[in-house]
């Protein structure tokens, strides 16, 4: 068998979370703030467009914004949301001295980090590794699955910021 060559492996590093689960755990931030005895009457909302990844919670003061930002980080996590890719954006006046609070959900691996995390392999000098950026996301390959298991785990040990995920084994 001359010239046959070994098939490489490859798997895909990804970001993102499941916009149901981040659905459902909204559902069941709204029914606690309801509930909760502090929340009596006043202002609490949270919209969310799933289609932008957005959440924006509208209220009367930093404390109370505080507290429901403080709700849906523990729904989420309870949920397997990485909260790791909740931005919170800046603080905002609203209407009748209420604020509000944007929060994007990052959904994709931004180029500029998709290139560190590139970058970051090419210098570990692995055997045979191939990393690219692939839209939103980083394709790594190599012929040793061994190689590839060393690139997850030194990947893993860097921040990014975010939420890395490992998947899509080829």
């Amino acid at each position: 068998m001359v010239g046959v060559m070994a098939k490489d492996e490859s798997f895909d590093i990804t970001t993102g979370a499941d916009l149901q689960e981040v659905d459902n755990a909204l559902n069941q931030a709204r029914r606690e703030i309801a509930n909760r005895f502090d929340f009596k009457g006043v202002l609490a909302d949270i919209d969310y467009d799933r289609n932008a990844a957005k959440i924006t919670i509208h209220t009367t003061d930093d404390y109370k914004l505080d507290a429901i930002w403080q709700v849906l980080v523990q729904r989420m996590i309870a949920r397997n949301v990485p909260v790791k890719n909740l931005n919170r954006g800046t603080v905002e006046k609203a209407s009748g001295g209420t604020i509000r609070q944007e929060i994007t959900l990052t959904q994709g691996i931004e180029t500029d980090i998709a290139k560190k995390i590139v970058k970051f392999i090419k210098d570990q000098k692995f055997k045979k590794v191939q990393a690219q950026v692939q839209g939103d996301a980083v394709r790594v390959s190599s012929p040793s699955r061994d190689e590839l298991q060393n690139v997850i785990q030194a990947v893993k040990g860097q921040d990014y910021g975010i939420e890395l995920k490992f998947g899509n084994y080829r």
